[in-house]
């Protein structure tokens, strides 16, 4: 069991992960955290904006142009995956049990942001935890139609790795400081997210409330 506990520690501490896994296990968290249902878990927006800083301080030592190309790939390819898993196995997910791995709650949380931004919530869910995993597998599952999809889901992925990632770069290298504040960072983008999550269903539930 504590080698269980473990792993779960490890898969979301980012500073960790980069350590240690390289670009290749970075780039595979991306990929599961933006489309596979049981990874919504997973660390999304400080691992690619930290990704970036350790980039810049050559920590982890690769061309910024390679890591922001695996990134953006593999948010592509990731929120295309879960578009795929709705569009074709949506029912069964549905009604599935709850589990560590799954909320139906979470689904619910998405199809109100649906419901409010309509296909925008392919971009606005990049930057919001959970949201992000779930949003391509409603998007599957009430069958939007593909060009219009993937125009967002490109949208969507290079605003949020162009922006955290190349924002990261940038910060590491202007500013080689920061990596002594790498856990201030992870509890600012945790304080910020969860805020905006939080707020972003209330608010969106009000909405659809007066409207009905």
């Amino acid at each position: 069991m504590d080698s269980i506990t473990d792993f779960f520690q490890y898969l979301v501490n980012s500073e960790e992960i980069i350590r240690t896994g390289g670009l290749v296990l970075i780039t595979l968290i991306i990929f599961a955290e933006n489309g596979l249902f049981f990874a919504f878990f997973l660390p999304g927006d400080y691992l690619v904006f930290l990704a970036g800083v350790f980039c810049a301080l050559k920590i982890l030592d690769v061309p910024i142009f390679l890591l922001l190309g695996c990134l953006f790939g593999a948010a592509i390819v990731g929120s295309l995956t879960g578009y795929l898993t709705g569009r074709f196995f949506g029912d069964r997910i549905q009604n599935r049990p709850d589990s560590i791995f799954f909320k139906k709650k979470h689904i619910e949380t998405t199809r109100i942001y649906f419901a409010k931004y309509g296909s925008r919530t392919l971009v606005i869910s990049r930057f919001l935890p959970v949201v992000r995993t779930f949003a391509p597998i409603l998007a599957g599952l009430v069958k939007m139609k593909w060009p219009g999809f993937m125009l967002y889901n490109v949208l969507g992925a290079g605003l949020w790795i162009f922006g955290l990632t190349g924002g990261g770069y940038y910060f590491g290298e202007k500013f080689p400081w920061i990596i002594d504040y790498v856990h201030y960072i992870i509890f600012f983008f945790l304080g910020i997210t969860t805020f905006t999550v939080v707020r972003g269903y209330f608010s969106a539930k009000k909405d659809i409330s007066n409207e009905g």
